[in-house]
């Protein structure tokens, strides 16, 4: 098997920022729950320390680029819900279409998905990501 696709020295991609400016001109984000004290995208954010998914986002518009690790579901999850109870969450996703992870709390559940056509080269990295990224909405829309 090909372990590129799947592995990295770090389970955290800093979000392109143009790529943010662009979604955020659309929903005027209020929230990003998956920050470090360097990348954060939004005035209001939580860092790992102060663990985004343990807290309230009653009322926020979220940003999320949670981190591509095994808690991905956690927070797929948590933006599910938060889309569930009237609130908006977008989030950056490796586009993995055939997880269970994507059937089970993305496809038929997102109010959209959308594709990013090639690779999108993540702030600090070196090269273009090693897989596919879409843009997934969360809301009742």
């Amino acid at each position: 098997m090909n372990t590129v696709h799947f592995e990295s020295n770090s389970y955290e991609w800093e979000t392109p920022q143009e790529l943010f400016n662009m979604l955020n001109a659309e929903f005027n984000f209020t929230l990003d729950p998956c920050a470090t004290n360097e990348n954060a995208k939004c005035l209001k954010f939580y860092t790992k320390i102060q663990d985004g998914l343990a807290q309230d986002w009653t009322g926020e518009t979220v940003f999320c680029n949670p981190p591509y690790n095994r808690k991905q579901d956690l927070w797929i999850k948590k933006c599910l819900e938060h889309g569930l109870a009237g609130y908006t969450a977008v989030m950056l996703l490796p586009a993995r279409t055939d997880t269970k992870r994507f059937h089970n709390y993305i496809l038929n559940k997102a109010a959209e998905i959308r594709f990013i056509q090639g690779r999108l080269k993540f702030n600090g990295a070196m090269n273009n990501a090693p897989f596919p990224s879409m843009i997934i909405i969360f809301n009742r829309s």
